[in-house]
């Protein structure tokens, strides 16, 4: 009988073994990425600038790393710009766990289910909704995404946007990558759901619905508002042509004072400016790629990115913004040139603080001519 126990000891032990041995040799899997990029820009509304022809300078060095092990990863991007940009900055961030059935989880400061993904625009400007918070947004909480053949759904809960100061009535950090409400109010408690149906040959189209709902808690008045947006977009993804449609609506109610309640701070890249509570915003997009048979160059992709932004309130002044650019492909290297026009745009014209607010009733048409020359790696 002792005999039969030591041998069933250690016919497990030669099987256990080895199969506890195959698993702890499984590493984790970490891969390094990241940009170095540089930027000249020549703005109609500098008269200085105009005269130097422009400044080309340093624009962002970002670390990319991404990693796995068994069913869980992670994601981070940690920017790298000057000073007057808001300096160093974490764009995105996670901990992902990857289930059964095309299934995940995302921890942490994840890319907001909203709007066309993972960008609304062709351009390195981006479009309006970028602008007012609703394009490229990155908070803090939790997303789970389900992937089907033709349909793709997420759900998320966001505790707040990404906080820095863990302060009891301080304001948020303007030192961050994509804008979110500052100054007198903060957003808590967001949930988002967004659900996008694929079609045609090979799932080159596709239609999208976007909801978000949320409280804005006042610092000032101790609080809490609330704000919301819809939006439904048409993607097409050929092999040449692209085509990117949105019409997007928000409304942002701060419990606040009467003085307060058409306008709302927003900040990114170090800066705050103001931004008209309520409005709809309407955005298109489209591209040509063509294929460049050279050694040095891949391919060129032309461009026009218009987008409108409609206040809500009949005081105000409508913004306006479209980008007709070219992207030059070469290995590692992609190089944007734009030129970016804007009519009340606080980054394309000579208002800043309320050009995305009231706006200016005879504010004229301005011009930024960009490029940004970036090596991936």
């Amino acid at each position: 009988m002792k005999f039969e126990k030591t041998f069933i000891v250690i016919l497990l032990l030669v099987y256990w073994i080895p199969l506890v041995q195959s698993q702890t040799s499984e590493k984790p899997k970490v891969n390094i990425g990241g940009a170095l990029r540089f930027n000249y820009n020549l703005s109609d509304w500098k008269d200085e600038q105009v005269k130097r022809g422009g400044d080309f300078g340093y624009d962002v060095f970002r670390i990319n790393a991404s990693g796995s092990y068994k069913k869980i990863g992670f994601n981070a991007e940690y920017r790298f710009y000057s000073n007057g940009f808001g300096g160093g900055m974490l764009k995105q961030g996670w901990i992902e766990y990857n289930g059964e059935n095309n299934s995940s989880w995302q921890l942490g400061l994840n890319q907001v289910p909203f709007g066309l993904q993972p960008y609304n625009s062709n351009s390195w400007f981006f479009n309006l909704p970028y602008y007012v918070g609703l394009e490229d947004d990155h908070d803090m909480g939790i997303k789970w995404v389900k992937t089907y053949t033709h349909i793709e759904l997420q759900a998320a809960f966001y505790k707040n946007a990404e906080e820095l100061n863990f302060g009891n009535t301080s304001a948020i950090s303007p030192n961050r990558y994509s804008y979110d409400v500052s100054g007198r109010n903060k957003e808590v408690n967001q949930a988002n759901i967004k659900v996008a149906y694929k079609f045609g040959a090979n799932n080159t189209s596709s239609l999208s619905l976007s909801a978000m709902y949320g409280g804005l808690y006042n610092i000032v008045t101790n609080k809490m508002g609330n704000h919301s947006a819809l939006a439904v977009g048409y993607r097409y993804s050929g092999k040449k042509i692209g085509l990117k449609l949105q019409a997007l609506s928000f409304n942002k109610n701060p419990n606040d004072s009467a003085q307060y309640k058409d306008v709302i701070e927003m900040a990114a890249y170090g800066a705050p400016y103001n931004v008209a509570a309520k409005g709809q915003v309407i955005s298109a997009g489209a591209s040509y790629k063509i294929p460049i048979k050279h050694e040095l160059i891949d391919y060129l992709m032309f461009y026009n990115d218009f987008s409108w932004f409609n206040k809500s309130k009949d005081s105000f002044h409508d913004s306006y913004m479209n980008v007709l650019g070219c992207l030059i492909a070469a290995g590692p290297i992609y190089t944007y040139v734009d030129s970016a026009w804007g009519k009340n745009h606080a980054w394309l014209g000579p208002e800043w603080t309320n050009a995305f607010a009231e706006g200016t009733a005879d504010a004229d048409w301005h011009m930024r001519f960009n490029i940004n020359i970036g090596y991936y790696f």
